[in-house]
């Protein structure tokens, strides 16, 4: 039985993933932001005729460093080893909006938050025999670029909801590709995949008239599913590390999201922003 740890479970990719982890007898353990909702898909989970496995809940705010700081310590005195870490939680914002630490919140949410969450539960990752680490990433990475000189909210000189969306899900492939490049030669992997239009919750702030065009092209959130399945577990992916991979789409990398060296810049600048929450792991 594999202990997996899936961020934003309660609802698309994330409950998905959960329900297929589930159905083969592991214990999966629900990060997420509102414990009722997260409850409520635990008691789902449970209640389906299909599992044979334990799920667990833990809060996980991305959108506060200290609350993930202090989440991931919690996890970690409860499970002493994690098999597989889905990042799977992401949100997508039209109007310039912060986190509690004065990110902008789509870069904040979705790579900074992510970024600690990931470094605090490192080390119990690598008490598994087969550690993987597993993020959702979006071909949408095509359209970023990284200025850590805008991160903050109060930094951004003209905001766009979509390209900033892009600019974090970039973060969040470097962020990969870095943490792929650390792992080599230990038993951990760290791969990225992009899921394909997906209908799922991340498209919620669109305007409706948007939203019901983007939704006739969407696809189950099972298939996605499947697929970080088949990368956490199946013989085949044992000894890839550093691959991104994409549904519906080629799998093509942005030449930013081919840079090594700026894969290794964002991560040490990274690190150092967050010094103070990972010095104590």
């Amino acid at each position: 039985m594999k202990t997996v740890v899936i961020t934003g479970a309660n609802t698309g990719i994330g409950f998905a993933t959960a329900q297929s982890f589930l159905e083969q007898g592991h214990q999966v353990i629900l990060a997420c932001r509102n414990l009722k909702k997260a409850e409520a898909a635990k008691q789902q989970l449970e209640q389906s005729e299909y599992a044979k496995g334990h799920v667990d809940i833990i809060q996980l705010d991305l959108e506060s460093l200290e609350q993930v700081a202090n989440a991931a310590d919690q996890l970690i005195q409860r499970y002493p080893k994690i098999d597989i870490l889905v990042n799977n939680a992401g949100l997508m914002t039209p109007n310039l909006e912060q986190t509690q630490d004065g990110f902008e919140k789509q870069i904040g949410v979705n790579y900074i938050g992510h970024f600690l969450w990931t470094m605090k539960l490192l080390p119990v990752i690598k008490q598994s025999d087969a550690g993987r680490i597993i993020n959702l990433a979006s071909m949408m990475h095509m359209l970023g670029k990284i200025d850590v000189n805008q991160f903050r909210a109060d930094q951004v000189k003209k905001y766009n909801g979509v390209l900033s969306y892009g600019n974090s899900k970039l973060a969040n492939l470097l962020f990969s590709n870095a943490l792929a490049e650390q792992l080599v030669g230990t038993n951990v992997t760290c791969n990225a995949l992009h899921p394909g239009g997906v209908n799922s919750e991340i498209y919620r702030e669109l305007p409706k008239y948007q939203y019901a065009v983007i939704k006739l092209f969407l696809i189950s959130p099972s298939k996605p599913a499947n697929l970080i399945q088949k990368i956490a577990l199946d013989p085949s992916w044992m000894n890839r590390n550093g691959d991104y991979v994409s549904l519906q789409t080629p799998a093509i990398k942005s030449g930013h999201a081919k840079d090594k060296l700026l894969a290794q810049a964002l991560y040490d600048h990274t690190y150092a922003l967050l010094k103070d929450y990972l010095k104590k792991s």
